[in-house]
């Protein structure tokens, strides 16, 4: 099992920055990929961004340039760095941990955290 929290949520201005923390804790040894995925009021939960064990990564076209993911494996952390960010941005922000091969689906959820983005 592994517990996943996230942290660094809040309330912004359009232009401002956030950074998104999650911790992970538990049977960490069979953590490969993480990710950063959101869902807005109405809509389906999406996939902003991914990094795997080793370090590579791919983003949603519409964070590309913006927000940036990045991990410390001594700190068993993954972090997101939002800039410029716009009032669409403005979702639940949840962190997902063990990409399964079988499934194509990440097993471990936070709990999520709300980012709010002011016009």
């Amino acid at each position: 099992q592994v517990q996943l929290v996230e942290s660094g949520g809040g309330l912004v201005q359009a232009g401002g920055s956030l950074r998104l923390s999650c911790a992970a804790s538990g049977s960490i040894f069979s953590i490969n990929s993480m990710a950063w995925y959101r869902q807005a009021p109405g809509k389906q939960r999406e996939l902003v961004a991914a990094i795997t064990s080793g370090g590579i990564t791919n983003y949603a076209d519409s964070v590309k340039g913006r927000f940036t993911i990045s991990r410390d494996n001594a700190k068993n952390t993954v972090y997101l760095q939002m800039n410029t960010l716009k009032p669409e941005d403005t979702a639940v922000y949840y962190c997902a941990a063990d990409l399964s091969p079988l499934t194509n689906e990440y097993t471990y959820w936070g709990q999520g955290t709300q980012v709010t983005v002011s016009s």
